[in-house]
């Protein structure tokens, strides 16, 4: 080899070496869209997979009331909750459904959303109807469609149907509770800002709630920013859960933001915050 080819053979190593080279796309990085009946209404939701070999445990995702038409204007679509909040968990090995139920995100063309509904009930009656109509709601309609996607989640290839959380945020954390009263086989929950914006308006949800906890069986970890709505709902539970010598965990976060919505809205802008003792938990209850 010659001065010259040798420069040349030296130069595109150097080349190979430094150039970055491409790296596979992670499946935990990438949700499938699945169609979810519930009664005769079609929801739509979100469906990531861990990378690797099943069965992997699973969680169900109860998202919040949905976002009002100011809120979506102002905030964004609301399927971007999912993408930015359930990859964490594929990346921690489990799959994840994040439904939408009626009249939120990919399922907003399947009737109005909650958050609509009550917001108009309270124009129109007063907060006294808006609670009670949230009441019907919890127990009615966004149930019905919450265990559909937990039926749902059970037949999906390479779920272990006995490894199932599920994770629940504001609304949906009032509707998990409730679940898990339900559901005596889920492995644990995670509830964040649980009705931290209703439980001091609610007597009717604060009492309901406060019998689920006495009748469940569920191990419940309940997780709020200081500058919550509320942070009443999990001390008071998690303080019932710990009378009943029940499993559960509560923790409170700094404040997160400058307003009450930043801290209700924790869990999809704080991820680092909770990422290691929501799977610490998880890990425990669900994987063992």
């Amino acid at each position: 080899m010659n001065a010259a080819h040798a420069g040349s053979f030296l130069t595109a190593a150097l080349l190979a070496l430094t150039i970055p080279r491409p790296i596979a796309a992670s499946k935990a990085a990438e949700p499938v869209t699945v169609a979810v009946t519930s009664g005769d209404v079609t929801l739509h939701a979100l469906l990531w997979r861990p990378d690797g070999a099943g069965p992997f445990p699973a969680v169900l995702v109860n998202h919040g009331s949905g976002r009002t038409r100011e809120e979506l204007q102002r905030l964004g679509p609301y399927d971007r909750q999912a993408v930015t909040f359930a990859p964490v968990f594929a990346r921690h090995g489990y799959i994840l459904l994040f439904l939408f139920r009626e009249g939120v995100g990919l399922s907003s063309d399947s009737g109005r959303s909650a958050i609509d509904l009550m917001t108009d009930e309270a124009a129109a009656h007063g907060q006294a109807a808006r609670n009670a109509l949230q009441m019907r709601l919890l127990e009615g309609r966004e149930m019905t469609d919450a265990l559909a996607g937990l039926t749902f989640l059970r037949g999906v290839a390479d779920v272990d149907p006995r490894r199932i959380a599920v994770v629940g945020h504001s609304f949906g954390g009032s509707l998990t509770v409730l679940m898990t009263e339900r559901e005596p086989a889920l492995r644990a929950a995670v509830i964040f800002s649980a009705a931290g914006y209703s439980w001091d308006r609610s007597p009717e949800l604060r009492e309901r709630l406060m019998a689920a906890v006495g009748r469940t069986s569920v191990p419940l970890f309940f997780l709020h920013a200081e500058n919550d709505f509320s942070t009443n709902s999990g001390r008071a539970l998690a303080a019932e859960l710990t009378r009943l010598g029940k499993p559960n965990r509560l923790k409170i976060y700094p404040p997160v933001g400058k307003t009450a919505e930043e801290g209700h809205d924790f869990p999809l802008n704080s991820i680092p915050a909770w990422e290691s003792d929501v799977f610490e938990f998880l890990d425990e209850f669900v994987r063992r």
